[in-house]
């Protein structure tokens, strides 16, 4: 009997690296995976829903309040995801997991996860040094949550440091073989 395919919800958050989220859907395709986008508004800015829709073959949610979504989207995702990744995920969004907020589609979905959570941080080197997204970062592995990089290299900003995106093989790679 052939093995299930792996169930991905892919929260893309506001950060210049949410334009390698389609490369990265493709990749968890390819790899076998269904996945389902969740994309911020602040996401939307660097990834185009029409671009998530084409490569994951499926609806791109963009908010709760979005009249296609009929049925309570966070809910719905939660129960469906073997996974939800967030890749990119901003300092700001990091710091929304640790405190518990819940103010957007991607939050609540985090916040109703049935399944593993898995957080791939984005951001010029010093917000990723701060103290406080180091806080963050260490509240969210006390829940349970994978946290996979950042990547030292060049940043946005033209700058060299830790706080690059992995690449999306690589994230594809983890989030395939998470159990």
């Amino acid at each position: 009997m052939p093995k299930p395919a792996r169930r991905i919800a892919l929260g893309v958050t506001g950060s210049i690296a949410a334009i390698k989220a389609p490369a990265l859907v493709r990749a968890l395709v390819k790899g076998g995976a269904q996945v389902r986008c969740v994309l911020t508004p602040t996401g939307a800015k660097f990834a185009a829903p029409l671009a998530l829709a084409a490569v994951s073959r499926a609806p791109v949610a963009q908010g709760a309040d979005d009249p296609s979504l009929w049925t309570m989207a966070h809910l719905e995702l939660a129960d469906w995801a073997d996974l939800i990744l967030v890749a990119p995920a901003t300092a700001d969004f990091i710091a929304r997991l640790a405190h518990g907020r819940a103010e957007g589609l991607l939050d609540a979905l985090v916040l109703s996860a049935r399944g593993r959570v898995a957080v791939c941080p984005a951001m010029d080197a010093e917000m990723w040094k701060h103290p406080a997204t180091q806080a963050n970062v260490k509240t969210i592995g006390g829940y349970g949550y994978a946290v996979w990089g950042p990547a030292r290299g060049e940043l946005a900003s033209g700058r060299e440091g830790l706080g690059r995106l992995l690449e999306p093989d690589d994230i594809a790679r983890r989030a395939l073989a998470a159990r």
